[in-house]
């Protein structure tokens, strides 16, 4: 089987060789169906098709404005093997966002998911000189005026097949390595977004170098899809996924993971650390509410679970004694947690954020495995992943096959390789100071290299604090540790040119209001709540006791508790989910003012 050399060949592979009744699954009123091979190849050549015929031509940009469902993966496909860039727009944005990526990207056509998502376009359109037409995909749902329906668009599709039934796969068949793919506008936490041009090649070859991760992929395997299909993690993760024949399951949306993953029963996952976070707590706060013997049974267990673990890691062989133990502590302890992700995961991949390596453990300790790796959308995006035969909690693993990693004298990490972008769209500037003269890309990001090779991150360059002292902070390993914790929700560390570290506290209300009634406190909001000196008291008491290692310099001096979470909506978080720090840092410009005593040092 020739191994494919552009991500068209890798679809019509992947179609071709594993005809499954199931090549993708959705779930719609309430029930879960299929997208056989064939089907898919079917819906994939009548858009394709029917897109030429709309005036897409090779080189093309086609806009995809939609949640993860089948019909993004048949217009993804279908702007490809048309030989067309598709650029693919995060479904949470605004409509001047939209507008912004619309202009820029010159996209001549829209694949929009609603009739909501419809309307952002629309109300866009005449300041976007290049866009000609809209097609909505969702089925039997109202559009607006102007705009095609997939359906409407597919059925002229068809037609133009019957008569030339090869005629997408000879254009596919066209299709080189080194022609752009897709334009990622990236969500960046500042100025205007850029666009990430990469090529067939990039992503292929991240594909090809990233599959040892997956641990013998095959296709009885199912994957549940549910980051956004917009971001190059989860795209790419896809691209696997059909490389090796994995059924795709699509969530329903984030609040619904946990449910779908109980029905679907994936075999793999990939997600960002916030997730884990969360199970991780919740797994902690029932925990805390039990009898005080179960209590002791899950910290004998998590104590077992955590030695086996550390063997596979260290790849030594368990004593009988412990395999004894672990067999108990599994039956007892384990299998439940393992029943709530659906009781059949093999693997977990962890990217897009740093990955607490308590939380790694924890989930080790239950026999989950959580692959954390690392990259950027600039990257393809992976550069290096922990591999079940090689990986080491706390580090985003060796450098994949094939990727060049090194350190530069400030600690800023570069990489050089085929996965490297080709540049910013109509961006050199841009490009020119990401990628210098020798090919290395510099991707913002602070770390080392253990002496066995494996990549430790410790933050990103622009996020580094600088005291007024001149002393260097890096807030992430310390805001990861806090959020260990189940009283926080999220935590952002500032103090940058002024003279000690403060922090912004988002409580786990949860935990929080459950604390403040055992104590008797009363409370009528949240805002009330946390005005409380007991409840400040609390927290302070916390981040005391969890970091007493710290340099006197990196201590958090004083706090502010906020009453309510960072939300996508409000631009608090990217669509990954990462805070946006001077985003935050500019809307509570007053709180942090008054922790320092006034205006900024």
């Amino acid at each position: 089987m020739n191994e494919p050399a552009t991500l068209c060949d890798l679809f019509y592979r992947s179609v071709d060789t594993y005809r499954k009744p199931e090549h993708l699954k959705y779930k719609q009123g309430g029930a879960w169906r299929s997208v056989s091979s064939e089907e898919f190849r079917r819906a994939v050549e009548e858009l394709s098709q029917a897109l030429r015929a709309l005036g897409l031509e090779r080189g093309d940009r086609m806009a995809l404005l939609s949640e993860n469902r089948p019909e993004w993966a048949y217009a993804d496909m279908a702007t490809l093997t048309a030989g067309a860039i598709d650029v693919p727009i995060y479904p949470t944005l605004t409509s001047p966002q939209v507008l912004y990526i619309l202009k820029d990207s010159e996209a001549k056509i829209a694949l929009v998911s609603t009739p909501a998502q419809a309307a952002k376009v629309m109300e866009a359109k005449s300041q976007a000189p290049s866009l000609r037409q809209v097609i909505g995909m969702e089925h039997g749902a109202s559009f607006p005026p102007g705009v095609l329906t997939l359906d409407e668009v597919r059925a002229k599709g068809r037609a133009e097949l019957a008569a030339r039934p090869t005629a997408v796969r000879e254009r596919a068949a066209e299709v080189k390595p080194e022609d752009l793919a897709t334009i990622i506008y990236t969500s960046g936490t500042t100025g205007d977004p850029k666009g990430v041009m990469l090529t067939h090649a990039n992503i292929v070859f991240d594909v090809k170098a990233s599959t040892a991760a997956f641990d013998g992929l095959d296709q009885s395997d199912v994957a549940l899809s549910f980051l956004p299909l917009c971001h190059i993690f989860e795209r790419m993760a896809e691209y696997l996924m059909l490389h090796h024949g994995v059924t795709i399951a699509y969530a329903e949306g984030v609040d619904q993971v946990v449910s779908n993953l109980a029905e679907v029963r994936p075999t793999l996952m990939c997600s960002v650390p916030r997730f884990y976070e969360k199970v991780h707590l919740r797994v902690r706060e029932k925990v805390a509410r039990d009898p005080a013997y179960r209590q002791r049974l899950f910290g004998w267990a998590l104590k077992v679970g955590g030695e086996y673990f550390r063997h596979r890691v260290e790849k030594t062989p368990p004593s009988p004694a412990l395999r004894i133990k672990h067999a108990v502590a599994d039956r007892l302890v384990f299998k439940k947690i393992r029943a709530r992700v659906g009781g059949r995961i093999r693997v977990f991949v962890s990217g897009g954020a740093p990955l607490a390596r308590e939380v790694a453990e924890f989930f080790g300790a239950a026999g989950l495995l959580i692959l954390e790796g690392y990259g950027l959308s600039e990257t393809s995006p992976v550069i290096a992943v922990n591999i079940p035969d090689a990986m080491r909690p706390g580090t985003v693993g060796r450098p994949i096959p094939g990727v060049e990693v090194k350190i530069a004298p400030d600690g800023e990490i570069l990489t050089r390789g085929p996965h490297v972008m080709k540049g910013y769209f109509r961006k050199p500037e841009a490009t020119a100071a990401a990628i210098d003269a020798e090919g290395w890309f510099h991707t913002g990001d602070i770390g080392h290299l253990d002496p066995d090779g494996f990549l430790v991150i410790t933050d990103r360059k622009k996020d580094l604090i600088v005291t007024s002292g001149g002393k260097k902070v890096a807030p992430q390993p310390i805001e990861n540790r806090l959020k260990m914790s189940p009283f926080f929700s999220e935590i952002v560390i500032v103090g940058n040119r002024r003279n000690f570290p403060a922090a912004l506290v988002v409580p786990n209300f949860e935990a929080l209001e459950g604390w403040a009634r055992q104590k008797g406190l009363p409370f009528a909001s949240r805002e009330e709540l946390i005005e409380r000196p007991e409840v400040v008291a609390l927290y302070e008491q916390l981040i005391q006791e969890m970091t007493p290692d710290l340099a006197q310099f990196e201590k958090i001096k004083k706090i502010a508790l906020l009453a309510r979470e960072f939300t996508l909506e409000a631009g608090e978080l990217t669509p990954t989910l990462k805070v946006k720090r001077s985003v935050v840092e500019a809307k509570y410009k007053d709180v942090i003012d008054r922790l320092y005593g006034g205006a900024a040092a």
